[in-house]
């Protein structure tokens, strides 16, 4: 089955799924969402945002969700400051700064006004810095990444008429010429 003939929600499915395999994104970790309706749809971002998209995106990121046992964040639009969606425990446990405010589709997006409604108890957060991230419309997820980013290709590059990324992170790399990145076998040696 192609691109062009899987549901938006099935796609979304794929997506994620080489995510958490390609990117090692496992149980626990946390991935934020970036996604632009109005691009799936074909349309300029933030013109045309459209729930019915968006219901089926965060259905196509439970299914895998569910199932790998990370953690979703929804990133806003700008006229939240890119705020983001999470569960209130989640932004607890994480530390993170909560914000005031309530997102709709024309402040703050349909993807993260539909992530708001179907979370158990949402709230926004001001920033975070998190393990990989998906975007769907070239939305700018950077700015909640760990460093250091890693981009994945994805077999599939479009959500619908939308460019679709991945994005990993790794620890960064220090020391210089005489650090050691991978450890060493202790067994061989010896004290003599």
């Amino acid at each position: 089955m192609d691109t062009e003939t899987r549901s938006i929600t099935d796609q979304v499915e794929v997506l994620l799924n080489e995510l958490v395999q390609s990117g090692g994104v496992r149980s626990g970790q946390i991935v934020v969402m970036g996604v632009s309706t109005s691009e799936v749809r074909g349309k300029r971002i933030g013109t045309s945002g459209a729930e019915d998209v968006a219901e089926q995106i965060y259905a196509g990121v439970e299914r895998v969700r569910e199932q790998a046992g990370f953690h979703a964040v929804w990133q806003c639009c700008e006229h939240l400051n890119r705020a983001l969606v999470t569960e209130r425990d989640l932004a607890e446990a994480q530390g993170w700064t909560e914000v005031s405010a309530v997102p709709i589709p024309k402040a703050g997006g349909s993807m993260a006004s539909c992530a708001y409604r179907r979370m158990k108890d949402p709230c926004l957060v001001e920033a975070v810095q998190v393990h990989a991230g998906v975007d769907i419309g070239e939305t700018m997820i950077g700015m909640h990444l760990r460093p250091v980013a890693i981009p994945l290709r994805p077999t599939i590059r479009m959500i619908g008429q939308a460019r679709a990324n991945l994005a990993t992170t790794r620890p960064k790399l220090i020391g210089g010429a005489r650090a050691v990145y991978v450890r060493e076998d202790r067994s061989a040696e010896s004290c003599d």
